[in-house]
């Protein structure tokens, strides 16, 4: 039997075990199966990886996505730039680290935007943040990130109050935090949505609900919307084609 898995905390939202087992089925793939590893502490990683000896892949969602690059024995170079991991090839005990939470993101957002991509705000500053900044520069869009810590090319959500003039400066407006995840699905960033417009547009990275907070604040004021789940299944068949490479 051919094991791959997800190891975050919590996972009572995860996609990917659904999308796996699916794919396996509709595709007729044998002998593969896919579950989740629910670990308190990333110290854990290495008991779940003794426990599971056939483990061929892993997938790496929050708060993980970082802290897992010390347990691992090479970096793909994109992966190193990025500085975050969210997809693990293990070959005889060898692990090597790819991020394609950038892949999925490069590409859903193509999809939707064109090439007409307007500047973004990057709200967040944690491990999925880091794969849509490199591809931001990828694409040529200007961006500057949010977080609640002042730092060099970085705001803080107080200065989109202060000044909320950056929602027309930067009108695409992209949430890699995880508020508005069910069930806390009335939580939202912190910024000044009776500023929003129809010029604006929001890339929120959740998935579950299907429309966050934040997207429905943008809705009612014109704006557009997309959610995550393009980037996920994009990202989720990059690492299936990583596994099997």
């Amino acid at each position: 039997m051919r094991k791959f898995g997800l190891i975050g905390y919590p996972l009572s939202h995860s996609f990917s075990k659904k999308y796996f087992s699916e794919k396996f089925e509709k595709e007729g793939i044998q002998n593969c199966q896919f579950d989740l590893y629910e670990i308190p502490d990333i110290s854990d990683f290495e008991k779940v990886l003794e426990e599971n000896r056939e483990l061929e892949g892993m997938s790496v969602t929050i708060p993980y996505k970082q802290d897992v690059i010390p347990f691992l024995n090479e970096l793909d170079p994109a992966c190193e730039i990025i500085g975050a991991v969210n997809c693990i090839q293990i070959r005889n005990g060898y692990r090597k680290g790819f991020n394609t939470d950038y892949i999925g993101f490069k590409e859903s957002l193509k999809s939707w935007l064109g090439t007409d991509i307007p500047k973004a705000l990057v709200l967040g500053t944690g491990g999925a943040s880091k794969a849509v900044r490199i591809a931001l520069k990828d694409l040529g869009v200007d961006f500057l990130s949010v977080s609640r810590r002042p730092r060099e090319n970085q705001i803080t959500y107080s200065d989109l109050k202060t000044n909320p003039a950056f929602l027309q400066k930067f009108p695409l407006i992209i949430n890699t935090t995880p508020l508005g995840t069910f069930p806390k699905t009335d939580e939202m960033p912190d910024i000044p949505v009776e500023m929003l417009n129809k010029s604006n547009r929001v890339y929120d990275l959740v998935y579950n609900p299907s429309e966050t907070t934040l997207m429905k604040a943008c809705l009612d004021r014109g704006g557009k919307v997309k959610n995550g789940m393009d980037m996920l299944v994009l990202q989720a068949e990059a690492a299936w084609t990583i596994w099997n490479s």
